[in-house]
């Protein structure tokens, strides 16, 4: 049995290594010449930290997850605590910890961990063909390559998706523009082993420490799509969106590279009914764009090829396999991403008199409500 795997990012080496633990030979085919993450960083949960040591990679997200050991909201404007608590309860009922980590080196680990002789670059697919042969791939450079099936791994622009589908989806505008970046850790900005969210104006600006004594940032500002924006302007434009903003935010502006920040405006894309057609199967942000509001964009894409794995492991018939993957699948990526979407909703402002009552109860939150809708999330995984 032989599969194609389009896509060399998390989710499609996810899918790579779980087949090869299936024992099922695959290529992967990547569109780009030179891998380039978007994003800076990634939150791994614990239901994907669980999956990529199911997958033989838990080494990985062990060396160079950030040591993030506590939660914490900040008013915008004076900087005082809303609520800290300690994520160890997290960590002790789900079995594992969060671990953010910069995408360049999950990417770039995941790569070597697959082998990256292993993978074609500059491979962009313009055809796809099924027949009782099995599945074909024509790609622009005009080679081809065949396989028993096909996993589409190749991002929320999915050049696959068309045709598992019968249709192009339309992506959604979230209403909100993120800028995302790394800087070193200064505890005048926060503290090294937390994740810091200053709050207000349906706005928000955090930081969570990754490796290397570094904090991922990012700022998100409700804003139209297509503003002429650029890294030329950046720092005078979060200047101006966060004019009275607390201390360290300003700080926080001050020390960033706008060179090495990411400008991305958010989207996602309403939730699929069908992830499979024949034996093509769309995973990760192919078959799930979300917004990045609770984190699991990344974990979800794991849980996919975890699935993915067993049910080929399982049933070596294909389709009956797929059939499985997606029956298993569906749900769990519609919850996600329409969960994303609500807490996107509610810290970006969309209703503000709802994103108010949130910074309420802030005020009043123990930890433990924010602890249960994490826990809740996390173990609605495959792996629990």
């Amino acid at each position: 049995m032989k599969a194609i795997v389009i896509g060399a990012g998390i989710g499609g080496l996810s899918a790579a290594v779980a087949l090869k633990k299936a024992g099922i030979d695959c290529t992967v085919f990547e569109a780009v010449k030179e891998i380039r993450p978007v994003g800076a960083a990634i939150s791994i949960w614990p239901n994907g930290v669980k999956c990529m040591q199911h997958l033989g990679m838990g080494d990985i997200i062990e060396t160079w997850g950030g040591p993030m050991r506590f939660m914490a909201y900040k008013d915008y404007r004076r900087g005082d605590t809303l609520t800290r608590f300690s994520l160890a309860p997290l960590v002790e009922r789900t079995g594992g910890r969060p671990c953010p980590v910069s995408r360049a080196e999950l990417q770039g680990e995941m790569l070597d961990f697959w082998g990256r002789d292993k993978v074609q670059f500059g491979k962009r697919v313009e055809h796809v063909h099924e027949d009782d042969a099995g599945v074909s791939v024509t790609f622009t450079d005009g080679t081809t390559a065949a396989g028993d099936f096909l996993i589409a791994a190749d991002g929320s622009h999915s050049a696959v998706r068309p045709y598992v589908l019968g249709y192009t989806p339309e992506r959604r505008y979230a209403g909100y523009v993120n800028w995302n970046g790394l800087v070193k850790i200064d505890e005048e900005i926060a503290p090294a082993h937390q994740w810091t969210t200053f709050v207000g104006e349906g706005k928000r600006v955090s930081l969570m420490p990754v490796s290397g004594g570094r904090f991922y940032f990012f700022f998100d500002v409700p804003l139209p799509a297509g503003l002429a924006e650029d890294r030329t302007t950046l720092r005078a434009d979060l200047t101006g969106y966060f004019r009275g903003w607390a201390p360290p935010v300003q700080k926080l502006i001050a020390a960033l590279d706008p060179d090495t920040t990411n400008r991305i405006e958010i989207h996602d894309i309403e939730p699929f009914d069908s992830l499979v057609r024949g034996s093509v199967a769309l995973l990760g942000d192919a078959g799930h764009s979300t917004t990045p509001d609770i984190g699991q964009g990344g974990c979800a894409a794991m849980e996919d090829a975890v699935v993915l794995g067993e049910c080929l492991r399982e049933n070596h018939n294909i389709t009956l396999a797929l059939r499985q993957y997606e029956a298993l699948r569906c749900d769990r990526v519609r919850d996600l991403v329409l969960k994303a979407r609500k807490r996107c909703d509610v810290t970006h402002g969309k209703d503000m008199a709802l994103t108010q009552a949130w910074y309420q109860e802030l005020k009043e939150e123990t930890g433990e409500r924010i602890i249960n809708g994490l826990c809740e999330t996390i173990q609605g995984g495959p792996l629990g």
